[in-house]
């Protein structure tokens, strides 16, 4: 396709439409009319526009811009899409950086993906191939990884709307996961768009550093992020669970998409089973049940959030208690009776005492048959405290030999195979932030196969969360429950029924 040669009141014409409200805040109109659609002779021409599910996008978009006008404290638009493959995601990538790039003058475009190759020979082709497809393709000039506008529309920028062009742009980003601050420092005024391709597989150390590029107050800041669900940790994964309040989900079946072979999704289930990893990524564009490495599947979770409780009176109430001191890491007070969790409470920058006081006023609240605390760390002087009191409290060291030690390399692998098995019947709270707890921390086998659980230490260097919530409930396993007769005071124990359910689920 030949590029169409432009007179000056054609170039005229052509920005006036381009940045004109209607076009410019529309996304979708911008796509429909920047490429060929349906002209012969192009290699649009048997398509008439985008597809359903990337035209749904395109129109969210819009409305959120309609949305942020006349504010004066702009809404960043997140927008996070897991699917499977093949549904024309490059493609609509492509759009939303040519369309930021066309209408926001003297904006920064970042773009990344999950590996160097993938940003190189996929996503970066494809971008191009587009551009060169665009009514204004020889508006910009493309390098390796960067976009940039041509020298006679920079000047013609810089002169007649006095505006400076510097970080007018698209760059391809790499990052490394060994220095996440060299993926810093994007600040623009005139607007941010951040694109994460493939963003399952990009470090949750980038996510956090790249949450700074938006500290304008400008209504042209957009993150979007894209991609196959193919880690059920993570960032990406997060978008979709813990942090789904910060972020529009969409779940995209590659079935549902015009245009694409089904035939070729069909094998993929009839291969490897409905069920599998491989439907769940490539098909359904769901996170996989459970991953090789992940010690409780996600199902395992989900059912137990979703079955009712089962009230069962004669069950003893079991307190377990996962301290913390300062930092980002919560002290958590699980209550379990039976298969029941009956409450959750969170507490954020406690010192020993105040810890103290928290599981004092739980004990009177659901005075429970046995009370169990991690002892390590702030633990133990909980611990003792609460023994000075004459409060019957038992400590567990999470380190500390397993009674299975074929199967489990330390109690801390043996408390959570028990809540694993517990899991199969037991009723749990809706709560985000405990599901995401729960399926964290992988397994870590050695040799003899026998069990290890990932550490918070190692968790938190791939950008995860201590799982507090967890380790509270799995501390209730680490001992036989005592009779009911031996109570850890002598106030009479209210029935469960009775009991209110805590309203902390959900975190302070």
């Amino acid at each position: 396709m030949q590029t169409p040669v432009y007179t000056a009141e054609d170039e005229q014409s052509l920005m006036a439409t381009l940045w004109s409200p209607g076009l410019k805040d529309d996304p979708l109109k911008f796509v429909l009319y920047l490429f060929p659609w349906g002209q012969k002779g192009t290699p649009l021409e048997n398509f008439s526009g985008p597809r359903k599910w990337q035209r749904e996008v395109l129109r969210d978009l819009s409305e959120h811009i309609r949305s942020n006008g006349g504010k004066i404290d702009f809404e960043v638009f997140r927008l996070a899409v897991s699917s499977g493959r093949g549904i024309g995601k490059s493609a609509l990538v492509s759009w939303l950086i040519i369309w930021m790039l066309s209408t926001r003058i003297g904006s920064s475009t970042i773009v990344s993906a999950n590996s160097e190759t993938q940003l190189r020979s996929i996503t970066w082709a494809e971008i191009t191939k587009w551009l060169a497809l665009s009514l204004n393709s020889h508006w910009f000039e493309v390098s390796a990884t960067r976009v940039m506008p041509a020298k006679w529309l920079a000047e013609l920028v810089e002169r007649d709307l006095k505006k400076g062009t510097r970080y007018w742009g698209v760059e391809g980003r790499l990052w490394s996961e060994e220095n996440p601050d060299a993926y810093a420092g994007v600040h623009n005024f005139d607007g941010v768009l951040l694109v994460f391709d493939e963003a399952s597989g990009i470090s949750d150390a980038i996510w956090q550093v790249a949450a700074g590029f938006f500290t304008e107050n400008t209504p042209n800041r957009f993150w979007m992020a894209f991609s196959n669900p193919r880690r059920n940790t993570g960032y990406f994964y997060e978008a979709f669970n813990a942090k789904r309040d910060f972020w529009r989900n969409k779940t995209v079946d590659a079935r549902t998409v015009e245009g694409t072979d089904k035939a070729v999704y069909e094998q993929i289930i009839q291969e490897y089973g409905p069920d599998s990893v491989q439907a769940h990524v490539e098909v359904y564009g769901e996170f996989p049940s459970a991953g090789d490495d992940q010690f409780i599947p996600i199902h395992l979770v989900d059912d137990a959030m979703e079955r009712p409780r089962h009230k069962d009176t004669s069950a003893a109430v079991v307190l377990g208690v996962d301290p913390a001191r300062f930092g980002a890491d919560a002290t958590v007070i699980a209550v379990r009776q039976g298969r029941d969790i009956v409450a959750i409470r969170r507490y954020r920058g406690d010192d020993t005492m105040e810890v103290v006081g928290r599981v004092i006023e739980a004990i009177e609240e659901f005075t429970p048959a046995m009370v169990v605390i991690d002892e390590g760390g702030l633990g133990a002087g909980v611990v003792d405290r609460l023994k000075e009191q004459r409060y019957k409290v038992k400590g567990v060291n999470f380190g500390s030999k397993s009674s299975k030690p074929v199967m489990y390399g330390n109690k801390r692998a043996e408390m959570w195979g028990a809540m694993r098995e517990w899991l199969k019947t037991a009723s749990i709270p809706p709560d985000r932030v405990l599901k995401t707890d729960l399926i964290s921390p992988l397994m870590k086998p050695d040799s003899k196969g026998t069990i290890f659980l990932e550490g918070k230490k190692e968790m938190k260097a791939r950008g995860l969360a201590s799982p507090d919530a967890a380790d509270a409930i799995a501390v209730t396993f680490a001992f036989p429950v005592a009779s009911r007769g031996e109570r850890v005071d002598r106030t009479p124990r209210r029935a469960y029924g009775q009991a209110s359910i805590s309203t902390s689920w959900l975190g302070s």
